[in-house]
């Protein structure tokens, strides 16, 4: 599957061709540039490798740093390899956002907002024990009973309960291409997109 590597800039909304206002998510999508590509015979699989984002120099490992020399670029914060590119890719080639067009579906892969430690209604949409009669007056948010009695004398793995919430993987598939600026390097694409305005995204066709 191909794709580029992108940064989210926020969410805005545009007005569709019936009227109806759309909400909609901003993404800077490259340049990004080919540092490696990956063959059967050499490699054993087949695969582009692209970089996106300026990294400081002192910072970067001495064999990072190899791989952008060979590409004749600066070195990058972000390296991710993609599969399934149709055309031929040569080492040191600009990839922009021409390659999605208006009207197709793309699949966005970021970090989710890390929100700590949560309880049960917010984490998984618990609604509390209920009403504060019979002294009920500190259950409204409490996960109420666990199920476990003296048989089996433990709480099975998996259960619902409070604890850390985001911070994790998530894709959001089939996201339409609303709009494409060249010029600027963006893409406009329907719905929402995990991480925070600044965060690393992936999109894949």
């Amino acid at each position: 599957m191909s794709g580029l590597i992108g940064k989210k800039l926020g969410m805005t909304s545009i007005f569709g061709t019936d009227g109806k206002q759309i909400a909609c998510t901003v993404i800077e999508v490259g340049p990004c540039v080919v540092t490696q590509v990956k063959t059967n015979d050499k490699d054993g699989y087949a695969a582009v490798q692209i970089a996106y984002g300026e990294a400081k120099e002192k910072n970067t490992p001495a064999a990072l740093k190899g791989i952008t020399t060979k590409a004749n670029t600066t070195p990058k914060s972000k390296m991710v390899e993609f599969q399934g590119y149709e055309q031929t890719l040569s080492v040191g080639q600009i990839l922009t956002v021409d390659i999605f067009a208006e009207g197709e579906y793309v699949d966005v892969v970021g970090t989710s907002k890390g929100k700590g430690f949560q309880g049960v209604v917010k984490r998984h949409g618990f609604s509390g024990v209920g009403m504060q009669t019979h002294g009920q007056h500190n259950r409204l948010r409490a996960p109420g009973s666990l199920g476990a009695s003296s048989d089996p004398s433990r709480v099975f793995k998996g259960m619902r309960m409070a604890g850390r919430m985001g911070g994790a993987r998530v894709k959001k598939t089939n996201l339409e291409v609303l709009k494409v600026h060249k010029d600027q390097n963006l893409m406009v694409v329907k719905g929402s997109v995990p991480g925070h305005k600044g965060s690393i995204v992936l999109i894949e066709k």
